[in-house]
């Protein structure tokens, strides 16, 4: 009799360049193709309200996509390694892979599991498959991480070019008996009460081969503006590839590799260095949601919460056109353009004086291309707690980044043409209350030396 392979599918729901399904499929066993939907493992954050809607509709891309060639996805909801372990026992596999995860809580569980079967003499595997560079392999000269992006990219890329890209198997022989999963439906992933997803549903269309052919839209239509065109936020310049990602529904090996060599490209690809960047540093600092990277801002004098204040911010109501303009369009479709990422966390920041981390929560909800590494990442960069935040003290002015970058108004038209036109602080003087709470970092800094 037959021993399955069982491929562990995670944040990378596609069957082109998944070097664990190649693995499984060059063993020449029937295969189990199993996701988990873990919210009860130690550290394992649970999944925000646009990424749960996100996750519904890969996983029935990648269900019919599985079943065209063969096998079944078999959905469980539980701690990940109570049931990869359970189905090893039920199915008499006898190997089980996956592609690596680089978070904290994540690692511990992968461990945990690759432990215990290993010790029952299961084959397990793991595989490169979500960053062009592993965390360990990009180190300064003294062999610690980096903590600079620019010397961290120059490193990257004087390591040997990233490997080329797996093929999408033509066929997939499922396992018989096919194991009990859940339902997707049973899930209740999608929003019902209220349904909060028109805009969503408007904007995307998740799966691989979405994802495919918006890589191809943008290589041959944006590329080639990207670079100059990039922080306008009505130019439509941005690749839109962030929560195909996210999902794994491409590979950044793919992305890289289709890229390459097309004029303009080196901009792009930069970005692709920062999706590393923020992983890396993950992967070296797990609590980087929670804790300060540069632990001196544990002594920042964040004044007590006004909620209203949030409120207004949350949902576009600050009477300051930019800030509103993207809040709106992160409600309504589940993205912002990065540009006004920035300026909507600096305002957060440094001009309600308002703890980062309600902000980093409020994007996880809201964002659906929201992972562990850069949206805790980008907030703290902007908080000046983070990697690479310098000047850290800096604040962006929503005015002045309107002028610039959407001088015609037509972004802040788009999205915030009824918002309050009066402003709920004073720009001016928010920003010297931010100076003066940075120099008090500064000075406590100082007094430890």
């Amino acid at each position: 009799m037959s021993s399955p392979s069982i491929v562990w599918f995670r944040d990378d729901l596609r069957l082109a360049d998944n070097p664990a399904l190649r693995a499984a499929l060059d063993l020449g066993e029937p295969i189990i193709a199993l996701f988990v939907l873990d919210e009860e493992s130690d550290g394992i954050r649970a999944l925000g309200g646009a990424s749960l809607w996100w996750l519904h509709h890969s996983l029935a891309s990648l269900a019919e996509r599985l079943r065209e060639r063969g096998a079944e996805l078999i959905l469980r909801r539980g701690a990940a390694g109570r049931i990869v372990r359970d189905l090893v026992a039920d199915s008499g596999a006898g190997a089980v892979f996956w592609n690596r995860r680089y978070g904290g809580p994540e690692r511990d569980v992968d461990a945990g599991v690759k432990s215990a079967l290993r010790e029952e003499g299961v084959t397990v595997a793991s595989f490169a498959a979500s960053l062009l560079h592993e965390p360990w392999t990009v180190t300064t000269g003294s062999g610690t991480h980096y903590s600079v992006f620019t010397p961290f990219w120059r490193a990257c890329l004087a390591l040997p070019a990233p490997r080329a890209p797996l093929p999408e198997p033509r066929e997939i022989p499922g396992a018989t008996p096919v194991p009990a999963s859940d339902a997707l439906d049973d899930w209740e992933l999608l929003p019902t009460a209220p349904d909060w997803a028109a805009g969503l549903r408007e904007t995307w269309e998740p799966g691989e081969p979405a994802a495919r052919r918006r890589l191809k839209e943008f290589l041959d239509t944006d590329l080639p503006g990207y670079d100059s065109a990039r922080d306008e936020p009505s130019a439509g310049a941005t690749s839109l590839l962030s929560p195909r990602l996210r999902w794994g529904e491409l590979s950044p090996f793919t992305v890289w590799h289709e890229a390459v060599g097309v004029d303009g490209a080196g901009r792009f690809l930069s970005e692709l260095g920062w999706r590393e960047f923020a992983w890396h540093t993950l992967y070296h600092a797990p609590d980087l949601a929670t804790k300060n990277l540069r632990r001196d801002f544990d002594a920042f004098p964040w004044p007590p919460l006004d909620p209203s204040r949030l409120d207004a911010w949350q949902h576009g109501e600050t009477g300051i056109p930019l800030v509103d303009a993207g809040m709106r369009e992160l409600w309504h479709t589940g993205y912002m353009h990065n540009r006004v990422r920035m300026v909507t966390a600096s305002f957060l920041i440094k001009n309600l004086l308002i703890d980062w981390r309600l902000g980093e929560e409020w994007f996880w909800d809201t964002l659906v291309d929201a992972d562990d590494a850069s949206n805790p990442f980008n907030w703290q960069w902007v908080a000046g707690s983070g990697a690479d935040a310098a000047p850290y003290f800096r604040v962006f002015n929503p005015e002045l980044q309107a002028k610039k970058f959407d001088p015609q108004g037509v972004y802040i038209s788009q999205w915030a043409s009824d918002a309050p036109t009066e402003p709920i602080v004073d720009l001016g003087e928010t920003r010297k209350a931010a100076l003066a709470a940075y120099d008090e970092v500064k000075r406590g800094s100082r007094s430890e030396r």
